[in-house]
């Protein structure tokens, strides 16, 4: 898969099929979408291609308001392309690219850069300033300028609309597992490792300290999760939040690393959440908060072997 980010590049995908659209989580709905779009580009023999943005608009539109993305712009082209586009072209965010009417995005972009041949959306499409465009507009020019245009339909998972912003409640609340069901894969976080306070080594149980993060982080709590650290898959306990055990007040992301030993600090990581194991708390001494880090591990051992 090729990542474009100057759209004077194009050339190798004109004529291709189309989806534009923030893409953030690539959850199940916009696996829909792809998967359609997929699909209409095979049929015709020509490139599917995703269209995105970075950053989201919202962070020029109404920065105080801008949601925490729930994916980078790295893990979004790697989902994209695990879920089978040709393409995924980055449209930079400025006040040029915010400043276009409807129309003019049409003409700019989907005529003039992509020269598309076809356009897949979700239902909830919106485009040009102001989103005055929609998709009973962008149907209509679609007609007018002989492109096919479909529309994929919205996808529900326990009987729970699929959303950017569902996925991003469930995160900040903690449920991490029904946010999985939703998203389709993991949530990842990455970061890089720094020092901590190096207690968890002390104690018989060492952690990598995740800084740096860009992406929501989830509510306070014990999760289970996984990480690639030397070519392979290590199950990890992570721990989001401040240590009050230790009269800590600081949210810190800290991640017990199963069977590992190795210094990673100043490496890039990713942690990939599977489920959510318990609250954050204060434990009355020491030897308690160790009997209950190993009952955090061996909860994540056993969700390792059940899947």
């Amino acid at each position: 898969m090729r990542v474009v980010r100057d759209l004077e590049s194009l050339d190798p995908f004109h004529g291709g099929y189309a989806s534009i659209g923030n893409f953030d989580g690539v959850h199940q709905g916009h696996q829909a979408i792809v998967r359609m779009l997929v699909d209409r580009a095979q049929k015709d023999g020509v490139p599917a291609i995703a269209v995105t943005f970075d950053p989201h608009p919202m962070a020029l539109l109404r920065p105080e308001g801008a949601p925490s993305p729930l994916t980078t712009l790295d893990y979004r082209t790697e989902l994209l392309q695990r879920y089978g586009v040709d393409a995924t072209v980055i449209l930079q965010t400025n006040r040029e690219l915010l400043s276009l009417t409807a129309r003019e995005f049409f003409d700019s972009i989907v005529l003039g850069k992509l020269r598309a041949k076809g356009l897949v959306e979700g239902p909830n499409f919106f485009f040009g300033k102001n989103r005055s465009g929609n998709i009973t507009m962008l149907k209509a020019l679609c007609h007018d300028h002989g492109l096919a245009f479909d529309v994929a339909p919205p996808v529900t998972v326990d009987e729970q609309l699929v959303s950017s912003s569902v996925i991003r409640s469930l995160i900040e609340e903690g449920d991490i597992e029904h946010a999985v069901r939703l998203l389709g894969h993991p949530f990842r976080l990455t970061g890089i490792v720094g020092h901590g306070e190096e207690r968890g080594r002390t104690i018989g149980f060492p952690t990598a300290n995740l800084e740096q993060i860009t992406t929501l982080i989830p509510a306070p709590g014990v999760y289970a999760g996984k990480v690639i650290v030397d070519g392979m898959i290590k199950s990890a306990a992570v721990h989001i939040g401040p240590n009050p055990t230790f009269g800590e007040t600081v949210l810190k992301v800290e991640a017990h690393i199963l069977d590992f030993a190795k210094d990673l600090y100043g490496s890039k990581l990713s942690i990939d959440f599977h489920d959510s194991i318990r609250d954050v708390r204060r434990f009355g001494s020491l030897e308690e908060l160790k009997r209950q880090l190993e009952t955090d591990i061996k909860q994540v051992r056993q969700l390792e072997l059940h899947g």
